[in-house]
Parts: C-alpha cells; sequence; structure tokens
C-alpha cells in the first residue's frame, strides 16, 4: 500500500468503529417472552345458533331431558289435520344422517306401522327442526325419518291404550329399532316420558279424518284360523326388522318371518310371529309378546 492511500484507509477504519459505537449506545427492545401468545388480529367465528343433526347435538355425552319442573299439558289441544303446503325444507330425498341414507315418502297415505317411540326434549328446544320451524317441546310435535314434512299421526301407546295425535315437523330419530321422536309434551300425554321408550303404533292421518281412532284391536279374540300369524310391527328400515327378529328369539319366539310390502309407494318390512297351528299357541305367543312390552299385535292373514 502507498503512502497516498494510508490516510483514506484510516479515515474508513475511524468511521466504521464510530459506526459500531453508536449501535453499541442505542437501547435496544426487549425480545418477546418465547412462550408469548402472538396478539390476536381477527375475531373469532360465531357459533351457529344450531348444530346439524348429523353428529352435533346427537352426541351422546349431551345429554336430553324434561324441564327441571313436570309440565302440566293436561290443557294442550291436540292438532287437527288440515291441508298445508309440502315444506321448502327437510323433505329432500334421499338424504343421509350419520353416514345412513334414508328416503322420503311421496306422501303420507295409507301409512301404519309398529315400533319404538321415543321423545326429545331441552336439548333440542327452541332450536330449528328439519323443516326449520323451531322446535317447541311443549307442542304435540314429533320427528319421523320418512313421512312428507308436515304430516298428521295418531300415535296408540300399545302399553296402555293412549292415543294422541302430533304434527310431524321433524327428521329423526337417528337410532336403530324406533320410529319415531315425540316432543316432551306428547310423551308425556302418551305416558312414555318416565320410561322414556315405548311399542306405539304410527298412523297416518289425512284432513277431515276423526282423531279419535280407537286403540289398535287386541289379538285377543276367538281363534281364527284364516289368520295365523301375529303381526309384531312393521318398520321403515330392514335392519330394524332384523333387529326385532333377534329380539324375539332371544326372547324363545323362533317361529317368525319378515314380509316385505310396500305403503305410500315405500317399502317396509313386516315382522310377523308363526305360523301358529292352533289357538293355544295362539295365545301363548300373544303372552310372550306382551311380556316383551310389545303390546298386541295384530292377526293377519297369511
Amino acid at each position: 500500500m502507498t503512502p497516498a492511500t494510508r490516510p483514506a484507509g484510516r479515515v474508513v477504519l475511524l468511521l466504521g468503529v464510530l459506526a459500531l459505537a453508536a449501535c453499541a449506545g442505542k437501547p435496544r427492545k426487549p425480545d418477546p417472552a418465547p412462550d408469548a401468545a402472538p396478539a390476536q388480529t381477527t375475531t373469532p367465528a360465531a357459533k351457529p345458533a344450531s348444530e346439524p343433526k348429523d353428529g352435533g347435538l346427537y352426541a351422546p355425552h349431551i345429554r336430553d331431558g324434561g324441564p327441571p319442573v313436570p309440565a302440566d299439558v293436561s290443557h294442550l289441544v291436540e292438532p287437527t289435520p288440515i291441508i298445508e303446503p309440502r315444506a321448502r325444507y327437510g323433505n329432500h330425498s334421499p338424504y343421509k344422517v350419520l353416514g345412513k341414507t334414508y328416503r322420503v315418502m311421496d306422501k303420507a297415505d295409507g301409512y301404519v306401522e309398529r315400533g319404538i317411540a321415543s321423545w326429545y326434549g331441552t336439548k333440542f328446544h327452541g332450536r330449528p327442526t328439519s323443516s326449520f320451524e323451531p322446535y317447541d317441546m311443549y307442542k304435540f310435535t314429533a320427528a319421523h325419518k320418512a313421512l312428507p314434512l308436515p304430516s298428521y299421526v295418531r300415535v296408540t301407546n300399545l302399553e296402555n291404550g293412549r292415543s294422541l295425535t302430533v304434527r310431524v315437523n321433524d327428521r329423526g330419530p337417528f337410532h336403530d329399532d324406533r320410529i319415531i321422536d315425540l316432543s316432551y309434551a306428547a310423551a308425556v300425554r302418551l305416558g312414555i316420558h318416565v320410561k322414556g321408550t315405548a311399542p306405539v303404533e304410527v298412523r297416518a292421518l289425512t284432513p277431515g279424518q276423526t282423531t279419535s281412532a280407537a286403540a289398535p284391536h287386541s289379538a285377543a279374540r276367538a281363534w281364527d284360523e284364516s289368520r295365523p300369524w301375529l303381526q309384531v310391527g312393521s318398520f321403515g328400515e330392514r335392519d330394524n326388522a332384523r333387529a326385532m327378529e333377534r329380539r324375539l328369539t332371544a326372547a324363545g319366539l323362533r317361529d317368525h318371518r319378515i314380509v316385505q310390502a310396500r305403503v305410500g309407494g315405500n317399502a317396509v318390512w313386516r315382522v310377523q310371529v308363526g305360523p301358529l297351528a292352533s289357538e293355544a299357541a295362539f295365545r301363548q305367543a300373544e303372552s310372550a309378546l306382551r311380556t316383551l312390552g310389545l303390546g298386541a299385535a295384530q292377526p293377519v292373514r297369511d
């Protein structure tokens, strides 16, 4: 390096030292703590007003029930079947819930089915039904998997003979071996709310049809050789019919069958006990079915 360049080099070196000294003397902003949460810059999404029944409120850990103080439903008036337009929501067919596919009937005319009824209450009270009407557990309503929304049906408790007209405006119950989910008020009127479930007959009503229908005829009548079968129930799902067959077999009733039929354009599967070759066999089967809590079975022809 020549003497002519040394002063310039010293100047550069001196400026560098002064810059480092300035940086060293400037106060530093403390580093954030390693576990500090970053500041939230977005508003959390609002929780939906209602959850879909495909999971959601049907989760087993969320319990359902009635009000803290049992309600008096004696003053409530049964709905009268009237002509109503098909609901805009809840009638899409087919639809899927919990991995299972269901189909909605074109019409309710002629629909009659026997099976197990359950009920729902506070967990759904005030939330939208499948037809987007708010669920009111103090009205006589019900949920059904396949009937058009809305529909009117007569529900008869086969254990005590109580009968009630309800308006179907919701979908459910999505459990095996259950055919209808009643509102809390309907369950109280029918005497189902304490036990939780009961064998029932569900019969579709049309506008103008009387709602004071008599309870289903008991099988306890004179032996008729032309009616050697007792119909235990009629199911909209084959799996439910098979579940009933397993229940009968476990109870010692090994002679039974499933007969497929059509009601309102939809397939149903009827579970029947028999053939019953004598009056003694008829009485024995009827007694066994009552012990199972299945109420009065209906005699049918072969």
